[in-house]
């Protein structure tokens, strides 16, 4: 795995993005198998958050991907207040009990391993592979990439129709680009890796019932609303690069 990555660490991303999702695709006839709905999932998404933690952590590479404080005072982020509301939004409706508790703890194991493990794949190993020659096509690759990669879930047996497909990509893409933002100035991923978290964890109790596609939409709006308000308001305040020369960033 080093050798690879020290040979090419766009090669070394996009390797663990399809590893990522192929394992995420064949969890779900597993989870079938087993009778507990995510339970392959969470082994998975755990193993690899180990793995993924263990192998940057071993090559002091913390501070290249983000998991480190940001310098960038939390007031500059506004207090990362709209992320707050991004990550309530499942709850909007109210709060249901959607699993059982076998279920629900390996979902929520899973959702909270997957916060970690998009943001260091998509957020930390794409987009700073990319970055290194291009800084504004890092940011359309890698927030594109994201969320064109959940359609993944028409086709891995999740039981997502079309149209909440195409909703959770969009949602998926707005909130690549803010998170990316967030990344690429305040240099710290754990901001990213507790929203999306959040995000997917707090799905688990949405309340889903009677929702009619109209209040399903305006729901979408208005989060995506909140999203790219937020990233245009941190692209004007925030500085403008907190990596004065992001091709250093491999020898630390």
């Amino acid at each position: 795995m080093k050798k690879l990555y020290e040979k090419n660490e766009q090669a070394f991303a996009i390797v663990w993005i399809v590893v990522y999702c192929v394992l995420q695709s064949f969890a779900n006839p597993i989870n079938k198998k087993i009778g507990i709905e995510y339970s392959a999932n969470a082994i998975f998404c755990i193993l690899q958050t180990i793995i993924l933690f263990t192998f940057i952590r071993k090559n002091n590479l913390q501070e290249r991907y983000g998991l480190c404080k940001s310098p960038v005072p939390a007031c500059r982020f506004l207090y990362y207040v709209p992320l707050f509301l991004l990550a309530t939004g499942n709850l909007w409706n109210g709060v249901a009990v959607n699993y059982s508790l076998s279920e629900a703890v390996c979902r929520i194991a899973c959702m909270l391993c997957v916060g970690f493990l998009e943001e260091v794949i998509f957020r930390g190993f794409l987009f700073v592979a990319l970055a290194k020659d291009n800084v504004k096509s890092a940011i359309i690759i890698s927030s594109v990439t994201f969320g064109v990669g959940h359609l993944i879930n028409l086709f891995n047996g999740s039981g997502m129709d079309l149209a909440d497909n195409l909703c959770q990509v969009c949602f998926a893409i707005a909130v690549g680009f803010l998170l990316v933002t967030i990344f690429y100035r305040g240099k710290s991923l754990f901001p990213c890796i507790i929203v999306h978290s959040a995000i997917n964890t707090l799905s688990t109790f949405s309340n889903t019932a009677d929702i009619t596609v109209e209040k399903h939409l305006i729901h979408l709006f208005v989060l995506i609303f909140i999203t790219v308000a937020y990233n245009l308001t941190l692209t004007r305040t925030l500085p403008q690069n907190q990596w004065e020369n992001i091709n250093d960033m491999r020898n630390k």
